[in-house]
């Protein structure tokens, strides 16, 4: 039977890996977004928004999915209005989809917010798990948009008779222009600056990320994943923490980094250094930097996203995922976790997106 994938936040970090995957495996793939782009060859382009119902049914009247991936969400001021803004966009989309009877399975990206708590309670001391983070751990005692999300597909799971998978990634890195969690390129971006002024290249976060354990997600790895719970049905039902299958920590990563740019390195310096005050008032530099050099976006922040970096880094407890129950399913893909960034920054630098 033919497959056909709608990948619902296709021009994201995550999403046009997905599309990729997909694609390379042979299914037919239909991209979802606002203003869907057209760099996956081979991906279906649907221009579409969410929050709309109507516009939502219009876009997808000839689309008839088997499989969706959802993998978008989008930030608001507060918890509770992130929680109602993203379980609509959710429940907008498999509303619209449900009356076709073609939806066989449903994937949903969320994340290690998870286990750490949202936005507004982030890693704070009352909320902090224990690590590796475990799939089987309970959700913590606050409001949190993944949960929301995670809900508006079980209910629908049990309304049209479909199957689930949750995947929870670590700090996803990869390739994407305006995506508000992107700490490998905000790190590239942020290289690119410290070489241009001669800056020391500075971490950010705190002593528990520098010396302790830590893993991230590429998005690679991500998709491959996606894909095969979509293909696998054992895996149908659960949710899967992904990253990477190394471990590291930031003081040996950090220098490998900066040599990568050719900067120097400056390791924890006794406080936490946060980035987004670090490049606060770097916007007109990079406008600069994008006039003399040639690329292709002088937005700052259409690149870099700082505050969620400082997030990532600035956490009080060393943060790393358990994978045994993918493994135990037979998910066996494994990343190097240097060649990642490496192959990133290789990627931007093709692309004209930092010099």
């Amino acid at each position: 039977m033919q497959r056909t994938a709608l990948v619902v936040g296709a021009s994201g970090i995550g999403g046009s890996s997905v599309a990729r995957e997909l694609i390379a495996n042979g299914w037919l793939t239909y991209g979802l977004a606002r203003q869907p782009k057209h760099d996956v060859a081979g991906l279906r382009p649907v221009a579409a928004d969410l929050l709309d119902p109507a516009s939502l049914a219009a876009a997808l009247q000839d689309v008839a999915p088997t499989h969706v991936f959802i993998t978008t969400w989008m930030r608001r001021a507060t918890e509770a209005e992130n929680i109602k803004v993203n379980a609509a966009m959710v429940r907008n989309l498999l509303t619209a989809l449900g009356p076709r009877k073609t939806l066989r399975h449903v994937a949903l990206v969320t994340g290690l917010k998870h286990y750490l708590g949202p936005f507004d309670a982030y890693a704070t001391s009352g909320t902090l798990p224990d690590t590796p983070l475990r799939e089987s751990q309970p959700r913590l005692p606050v409001e949190n948009f993944y949960y929301a999300q995670e809900d508006e597909v079980y209910a629908a799971a049990w309304r049209d008779r479909f199957t689930w998978s949750i995947h929870r990634p670590h700090t996803v890195i990869g390739r994407a222009v305006g995506n508000a969690m992107n700490l490998g390129t905000t790190l590239a971006v942020y290289a690119s600056i410290c070489k241009e002024t001669g800056r020391a290249f500075q971490f950010p976060g705190s002593a528990a990320q520098w010396n302790g354990l830590s893993d991230v997600t590429d998005a690679r790895m991500l998709a491959k994943q996606l894909v095969w719970a979509a293909d696998t049905d054992a895996a149908r039902n659960e949710a899967f923490n992904i990253a990477n299958g190394d471990l590291f920590r930031w003081s040996w990563l950090w220098g490998r980094l900066a040599e990568w740019f050719g900067v120097p390195a400056a390791g924890f310096t006794g406080s936490v250094q946060p980035l987004e005050a670090i490049m606060a008032n770097d916007h007109a530099l990079w406008r600069e930097m994008a006039q003399r050099h040639g690329l292709a976006e002088a937005a700052l922040d259409r690149l870099a996203s700082p505050w969620h970096t400082d997030l990532d880094l600035g956490r009080p407890l060393e943060v790393m995922t358990d994978m045994a129950r993918s493994r135990k399913l037979g998910f066996a893909a494994y990343q190097a976790t240097d060649e990642s960034f490496f192959d990133l920054f290789a990627q931007l630098r093709a692309e004209r997106l930092i010099p």
